[in-house]
């Protein structure tokens, strides 16, 4: 039932597009700010 709703409704569709786009912002933050921090840690090394 649950899985129904979410597959097949407007406001199911639109939930579990806003967790993917959730869970692929907090894996692009989380490489962003990794990023950063090595090359601002290899900056203060020169």
């Amino acid at each position: 039932m649950a899985w129904d709703l979410l597959f097949s409704s407007d406001y199911g569709l639109f939930s579990l597009f806003v967790i993917v786009f959730v869970i692929g912002m907090a894996f692009w933050f989380s490489s962003f700010y990794s990023k950063k921090m090595r090359e601002d840690e290899a900056q203060a090394r020169k």
